[in-house]
């Protein structure tokens, strides 16, 4: 009690309560925008965040991360296009609600199924804060860099058809990270004896460029797309009622989010598909799944809410982010000089509180201002995309020149600007680049200081906390290699049908064309038979 006493006196400062308040309702906003989406706006605020307290800073960010996804549902229910990309399982049962008239019904029950994902995730880790606490001081150096190895490869396999592609632009991310000074002696890698590399490539550059600046580069190459929306009737506040109806979805879906949510890499994608197969493998009317199901839309929001604030367990407990976001915000506490790990849950446990309170008080105040705004907010969805990517380019190239007021920081950022909206338009991930950056810099300082005391390679893993993740690392990889392995037999198999039977179908086609022609031929025949009969009667 005392623990939850201290985090609120850290959090009753107008300057902490005026970040929730602009943190929720401009995520809110930033999420209704199709096409802009947490990572760029996050992307662009990083740099002003840094002459903030950690505690503001961090707050303006994780409301802007946490209510993203209730604006998001917006677009995704009104016209058919997510506005952040995990709301995209949003439109399968929220778009058809509102092509059968019933849009403000679909609206409501999203914010009261994110309402409760989001809770339900704040209070199971509130709850989980004392255990963490009590495991955290078991982690040291080889204990961190197994689990960001970890965290690196799960992110890998977690891109299921893409797993080569975004280990190499993982690798790609640690190299990036290599250049500049390194962090015992200090000697020069990879600058080339370039004055500007020495002190290396910065991280925020990177962000604004692979996520803000490629965003705005798409934004201006696409045209403006016409929206209609559609009239809203109703009460808004059915939601909560019909939510009541369905607390079994409603919190295994969370389950699944808070699980899913600790594990770096996975994310809400895995959590929502895994709660909507479950929801529909259940469901009475499993027929409805797709065709504007109450228990789909439940489902969908929240699993994706309940992600938040579980992705801060790996963030806060090991220093070791699991996603783009989460790697954003952990600048934030290195400018700081608040290192998350071990130590944070230690010293700082009022700290930790106070963030996941921040959360907690976030999701209600996200839910009064939906309930109350969604009629005007609405008409955000109709902000062209060429005035957005404008606008969206002007504030990062703002952000990127403030960090240093070095105008070399804005062609890199320009040029990773120019990687990001290929791989973009080539549908190939961003995010492992920026994991690989973050975690790499993790992993060579702790294996620097595991290896002092390591004479032989099992000397590595020879504590309880080592060996289990080494023993996870083995598994993961041999089980991704088992499904590569499968999937490779089951299209060879599929390829292998697929051309029996276009071949059993040309035998078949050329017999019929055969005995075609044969009996064209006796027509043929014949009847030049009869006309030279009739010629020789003739004369």
């Amino acid at each position: 009690m005392d623990l939850i006493l201290s985090a609120f006196e850290i959090l009753m400062r107008w300057d902490v309560a005026l970040a929730l308040l602009a943190g929720s309702v401009g995520g809110v906003l930033i999420g209704a925008i199709p096409g802009v989406g947490p990572a760029v706006a996050i992307a662009i605020l990083l740099p002003a965040t840094f002459s903030m307290d950690p505690i503001v800073g961090l707050t303006v960010l994780l409301g802007i991360y946490g209510s993203s996804m209730y604006g998001g549902a917006i677009p995704a229910i009104l016209i058919n296009t997510p506005g952040t990309a995990v709301n995209a399982l949003t439109t399968y049962d929220g778009y058809p609600m509102t092509a059968r008239g019933e849009p403000r019904r679909a609206l409501s029950l999203a914010y009261s199924a994110s309402f409760y994902g989001g809770v339900f995730s704040v209070v199971c880790l509130i709850l989980f804060a004392p255990l963490l606490a009590k495991v955290a001081p078991l982690f040291g150096s080889r204990e961190i860099f197994l689990a960001a190895l970890l965290g690196i490869i799960l992110v890998v396999v977690a891109h299921r058809g893409q797993a080569l592609i975004a280990g190499a632009l993982a690798a790609f991310g640690i190299f990036i990270q290599t250049i500049g000074l390194e962090p015992v002696k200090y000697s020069q890698r990879y600058t080339f004896d370039q004055d500007f590399l020495g002190s290396g490539i910065n991280l925020i550059v990177v962000v604004l460029g692979l996520f803000a600046l490629s965003q705005a580069f798409v934004l201006l190459m696409d045209e403006d797309e016409k929206v209609h929306l559609t009239k809203l009737r109703g009460g808004m506040f059915q939601g909560l009622r019909e939510l009541s109806r369905h607390p079994r979805i409603a919190t295994v879906s969370a389950s699944f989010g808070v699980l899913m949510g600790m594990i770096p890499g996975v994310g809400e994608f895995t959590a929502q598909f895994m709660s909507y197969t479950y929801a529909q493998k259940t469901s009475k009317r499993p027929q409805d799944f797709g065709n504007g199901s109450s228990e789909g839309l439940i489902a969908a929001e929240t699993a994706n809410n309940a992600v938040p604030a579980a992705a801060m367990v790996p963030l806060l407990a090991l220093g070791i982010p699991g996603e783009a976001l989460t790697a954003m915000m952990l600048s934030v506490f290195y400018v700081h000089n608040v290192v998350p790990g071990p130590a944070l849950f230690q010293n700082r446990m009022d700290f930790v509180v106070a963030l996941y309170l921040a959360l907690l008080i976030l999701n209600v105040l996200v839910l009064i201002f939906l309930l109350m705004a969604t009629k005007s907010l609405i008409k955000v969805v109709k902000i062209p995309n060429r005035f957005l990517g404008v606008c969206i380019l002007t504030l990062s190239f703002v952000g990127v020149y403030s960090l240093r007021n070095s105008a070399t920081d804005c062609v890199m950022a320009a040029a990773f600007g120019m990687i990001g909206y290929i791989l973009k338009r080539l549908s190939l991930p961003a995010v492992p680049i920026i994991l690989g950056m973050v975690l790499g810099g993790i992993m060579e300082v702790k294996l620097r200081a595991g290896m002092a005391r390591v004479k032989e390679p099992l000397d590595f893993i020879d504590r309880p906390v080592a060996f289990i993740l080494f023993l996870i690392i083995v598994i993961v990889l041999v089980a991704h290699t088992i499904r590569v392995l499968k999937d490779r037999k089951e299209r060879k198999e599929a390829e292998w049908q697929t051309k029996t039977s276009s071949t059993n179908f040309g035998g078949l086609m050329l017999r019929r064309k055969s005995s075609f022609l044969k009996g064209r031929g006796k027509q043929v025949r014949a009847r030049h038979s009869k006309l030279l009969r009739r010629l020789t009667d003739l004369f």
